[in-house]
């Protein structure tokens, strides 16, 4: 369900493997709790969740561990000063290779949500684009906000779809290993101290291919790419 990449006295980094629910649900232990049950085993008093992860999502996930680190990130990611970057493939060609998707969500059928052509608070990405292999897409995605679903109706709103996802792309998951969506890159200050983490994903067959691996060095620093302008 999840490995402790690194504990701090402030927080700790987890890496979330993808079908992990981030919340309990259906008699089933949701990923923050099986955390909070960990670090009870560890003899600590508390731990706080401080953003989440789609259930099929893999990736960077941070929780914080005492109040004060919790208040200070929580607000870090509310104000978006919290960098993330995720990776994910498509099996399309998207309607642009790269720029900024921006529009309202609006909920649609069967708990997903769509991109509207307003943006009165819209959802904000940023991405960059690459084929790697026939029928295979490799993008890069920064969001700027947070919106619940965000990137994989960013994706589907320029004609690629995740491949895997069985929300925004159930015509052809059942073809696939995972969703192949993964939280990349994160980086936050917090008590004047900049940290930033980074992890190749674990799982999935077309993400251990070579095609992949060899692609992915392209955006081994994602911070340092010349990001689209926001328009």
């Amino acid at each position: 369900m999840f490995d402790i990449l690194q504990k701090h006295s402030d927080f700790w980094l987890i890496y979330k493997h993808p079908g992990a629910n981030f919340h309990s649900e259906n008699g089933e232990i949701g990923l923050f709790e099986a955390i909070k049950q960990q670090a009870a085993a560890e003899g600590m008093k508390s731990i706080f969740p401080v953003h989440r992860l789609d259930k099929v999502t893999s990736g960077l996930l941070i929780v914080a561990t005492n109040e004060k680190s919790n208040h200070e990130l929580c607000r870090a990611f509310s104000e978006h000063q919290v960098e993330k970057y995720y990776l994910a493939i498509s099996n399309k060609t998207p309607t642009k290779k790269q720029g900024s998707i921006i529009g309202d969500m609006e909920p649609a059928r069967r708990g997903s949500w769509k991109l509207a052509k307003t943006k009165n608070n819209p959802a904000i990405t940023q991405f960059f684009s690459q084929s790697i292999a026939p029928h295979q897409r490799l993008f890069i995605l920064k969001p700027r906000t947070g919106k619940t679903h965000q990137l994989r109706v960013a994706l589907k709103s320029v004609g690629a779809a995740i491949i895997g996802d069985p929300l925004y792309s159930a015509q052809n998951c059942a073809a696939y290993d995972r969703c192949y969506l993964h939280a990349y890159s994160i980086a936050f200050s917090l008590f004047d101290q900049f940290y930033r983490f980074q992890v190749l994903p674990k799982e999935g067959r077309i993400f251990m291919q070579d095609s992949f691996i060899s692609a992915v060095e392209r955006y081994s620093n994602p911070w340092s790419l010349d990001w689209p302008d926001l328009s």
